[in-house]
């Protein structure tokens, strides 16, 4: 896959899912986390939170860079009716969030921004897959728990963890629920001049071992 890179990228995320869907997108980046307050505010929706935590990302590494550079922050998180659901911080509360979630339809919503400090040109969008988990037992959760893999993972859950396998039946945007939509990057990033190859969402599929039923339609947004 040919992939073209006109301005000089930075990654505002140490997520190495994040890091690895992006690398199909662009030959290289820079990855430059940022560290801001994600506290969710008074009267704030989940949409306008992950919308203005990943602004906030942006805009915090854009004011310790000078250059042509063009920042991709992102900001991820679980929402079960309108609440949203965090990182667990111990085996409770990953039990707790598991059981509520199991055999029910939830959202993952993703705020992505790209921003470009030299002008201040931002442009963002809102991504919502809607997640229906399988009916998996309590053994399992035990099981899955004591991986220690949902401590680090908002609503105590990875979709590509191959052995507990939470997610079933999904007809939306697989790479959104790990935390990086391509295909909306995709068109944002053709905002700042930076021209992804066609090839790209057919990566991401072969990567995530995925068949996207949607790729097309939000590609087709642009045409």
């Amino acid at each position: 896959m040919n992939k073209l890179m006109n301005q000089t990228i930075i990654l505002a995320s140490n997520s190495p899912r994040r890091r690895q869907l992006l690398s199909l997108m662009v030959d290289s980046f820079r990855v430059q986390p940022s560290d801001v307050d994600e506290t969710f505010l008074p009267q704030e929706t989940p949409q306008e939170y992950v919308l203005r935590v990943a602004e906030e990302k942006a805009r915090a590494i854009g004011g310790r860079v000078n250059g042509e550079f063009v920042i991709i922050a992102a900001d991820t998180t679980v929402m079960d009716g309108d609440e949203i659901l965090g990182k667990p911080a111990n085996a409770e509360e990953a039990e707790q969030t598991l059981r509520r979630l199991r055999n029910r339809t939830h959202q993952v919503l993703t705020g992505l921004v790209v921003f470009r400090p030299a002008d201040g040109y931002m442009a963002s969008e809102l991504v919502v897959t809607d997640v229906p988990m399988r009916n998996y037992s309590d053994q399992e959760i035990e099981q899955y728990i004591a991986t220690g893999d949902p401590f680090d993972k908002a609503g105590a859950y990875a979709i590509q963890n191959e052995d507990f396998h939470p997610v079933s039946d999904l007809d939306g945007c697989f790479a959104n629920v790990m935390g990086f939509p391509v295909c909306h990057l995709m068109l944002l990033l053709k905002q700042f001049g930076i021209v992804v190859s066609k090839e790209c969402p057919l990566e991401c599929q072969k990567t995530l071992a995925y068949a996207c039923p949607i790729f097309q339609v939000v590609l087709a947004k642009n045409d």
